[in-house]
Formats: C-alpha cells, sequence, structure tokens
C-alpha cells in the first residue's frame, strides 16, 4: 500500500509539473547564435547564424527543469566576408547543401548558483552528434509588451573536428590557418504570452 501511495504521488507531482511548463519561444530580434575561432593563431574570426528558431519549456522559476532546443539555419552563416562564407557552406565546412541545419537539445541542466548552471545537450553539426556543456546564465525576466520575458546566456567550447568540420592548412610555424576550437556564444531572449485574467 505504502509503495502504491508513493507511486500515486510520484506521479500526480510529475503531470502538475507538467502541467504548470510552458513553451517560452525565443525572440530572434533579440536573440544570436554566434561563434568565434583562431585565424592564423595570431587573431580572432567571429561570425554568427542570421536565422535560427528555438524554444524552452519551463515552469518561469525553476530553470532546472526546463527543456531547450535551438535550431540554426547553416546557409545563415555569415562573417561579414561572402568568399569566407561561402567556403563555410561548402563541403570542406558546413556542407550546407547536404545538413542544412545545426541543432542543439538538451539533455540536463544543473543549477549553480546567482541563476548560472550548466545546460548539456546534444549538439548536431554536419550530421554528427555529440554531447556539448555550456556555462549558462539566467539573466532575469520581466513583463513587457503583453508577454513574460527571459534572458540567458550560454558559452562553450568545441573542437570542430568532432563534427567533421575537418578542412585544414598548416602554417610554416607549425599553426593552422583556421583552429579546431570554436566559441559558441549564445544571447536567448524567450517569451511566452502573459496568461489572462480569470473571467477576461
Amino acid at each position: 500500500m505504502y509503495k502504491l501511495v508513493s507511486g500515486i504521488t510520484a506521479g500526480m507531482v510529475l503531470v502538475a509539473g507538467a502541467i504548470q511548463a510552458d513553451t517560452w519561444k525565443v525572440d530572434p530580434a533579440h536573440s544570436s547564435v554566434n561563434f568565434s575561432v583562431k585565424h592564423m593563431v595570431i587573431s580572432t574570426v567571429r561570425g554568427k547564424f542570421t536565422s535560427f528558431e528555438g524554444e524552452a519549456t519551463w515552469n518561469g522559476k525553476d530553470f532546472s527543469a526546463a527543456a531547450v532546443t535551438v535550431t540554426a539555419d547553416a546557409k545563415s552563416i555569415s562573417t561579414d566576408n561572402q568568399k569566407r562564407d561561402d567556403h563555410l557552406r561548402s563541403s570542406d565546412f558546413f556542407a550546407a547543401d547536404s545538413f542544412s541545419t545545426v541543432t542543439f537539445k538538451s539533455t540536463v541542466v544543473s543549477p549553480a548558483q546567482d541563476g548560472k548552471f550548466t545546460l548539456t545537450g546534444d549538439l548536431t553539426i554536419r550530421g554528427v552528434t555529440k554531447p556539448v556543456t555550456f556555462d549558462a546564465e539566467l539573466t532575469g525576466t520581466v513583463e513587457a509588451w503583453g508577454s513574460e520575458r527571459a534572458g540567458f546566456t550560454a558559452a562553450a567550447t568545441i573542437n570542430r573536428q568532432d563534427f567533421g568540420v575537418s578542412w585544414s592548412k598548416a602554417l610554416d610555424n607549425g599553426g593552422l590557418v583556421v583552429g579546431n576550437d570554436v566559441r559558441i556564444t549564445v544571447e536567448m531572449e524567450l517569451t511566452k504570452p502573459l496568461a489572462k485574467a480569470e473571467g477576461k
């Protein structure tokens, strides 16, 4: 009997959590998906994906129970240099004609303190999926323009070779034209409509 009652209680808690969780959509006008990588060892090239979407299933309070998904259009990659961007879209790098999206789906959120947490999930680039952990921070929530809004930032460093993004040329000094370590920085503003007052 005790096990039965415990099981029912646990089920009620899970159902209640699911009911309270809402879908928050990424506001692309106030969000960004950026990356940076070393060029010839001595400088840094910065870029971004200009077309992306995402959402978080979240109760608006405890982010440790959230589920986050972000999808970027691989062809929208931009480094403010057309020749370089065309090369990045080619089979040497993202092979965007064959692998049209870059995706991240969270699997575990581990809270730290002061709104900070780690966000672990599956990152897929060029059809290759690997686990990646982002250091993240919930920067706050507000009510504005008929919606609730929440901001968070996340950053991680990956080795592009792990995802088959393998084009490379060596310099005479032993360095690489394009570094292997890529820093990904995400700035997201999530929104959901304000709940209507009862009877309105």
